[in-house]
């Protein structure tokens, strides 16, 4: 994977490539345990084992769990931002449909097979960060600036209104897709595209 920037919830920032090295075995392996136990089970000690590292190089870059749950969905979102970069190359400008296909497109890959990322993705499903952080404004402004140009619009209030819609929608039913099947029930993903086409389309086309 190639590299992304470090999260900004980090105590403070690798210097080092060892050490960057270091804080993505750290995280890889926050993913990796919070796949097989959940949130609650997650312990710093379990962590700093599974990465091979002291406790104290994990309290070095986190104060605790919650810090460290919270870089990896920083992480996740700087990951989910490369991928829809790399798409936006292979889309004609203007096509937002296609567009919109590969922002769904790419959180389901991700959802489907990035460790952790079904139970954190950016910061939705558990209580990480400041109490009224809202992963899903974060996200449309991250979507926003990626797809405006692309789009051939202006990234202003209006844009950014139909977006959060269209994501709080798309999250609430990908999360249904996800009850009904571990692996997306398909009927409600096609559902789910179908309504974020006809949505759009009264601010994109």
């Amino acid at each position: 994977m190639d590299p992304v920037p470090h999260p900004a919830s980090l105590r403070r920032a690798p210097v080092q490539q060892r050490s960057a090295e270091r804080l993505s075995r750290i995280l890889d392996s926050c993913a990796q345990l919070l796949d097989e136990g959940g949130y609650e089970a997650l312990s710093t000690r379990d962590v700093a084992g599974r990465a091979g590292v002291p406790i104290g190089s994990v309290y070095r870059f986190f104060g605790n769990k919650r810090a460290l749950v919270a870089a990896l969905a920083e992480r996740n979102l700087a990951r989910y931002a490369e991928r829809i970069t790399e798409r936006m190359t292979l889309i004609p400008e203007g096509d937002w449909r296609a567009a919109m296909d590969a922002v769904l497109d790419e959180y389901l890959a991700m959802k489907r097979t990035a460790p952790g990322f079904s139970l954190i993705d950016f910061g939705n499903q558990i209580p990480v960060g400041a109490p009224d952080a809202d992963p899903n404004h974060v996200l449309v402004e991250r979507l926003t600036g990626l797809l405006a140009g692309h789009l051939g619009r202006t990234p202003d209030a209006t844009l950014r209104r139909s977006f959060l819609v269209a994501v709080e929608s798309a999250d609430a039913l990908v999360r249904l897709a996800f009850r009904l099947d571990p692996a997306g029930d398909e009927g409600v993903i096609a559902e789910t595209r179908e309504l974020l086409h006809a949505y759009l389309a009264r601010v994109l086309d």
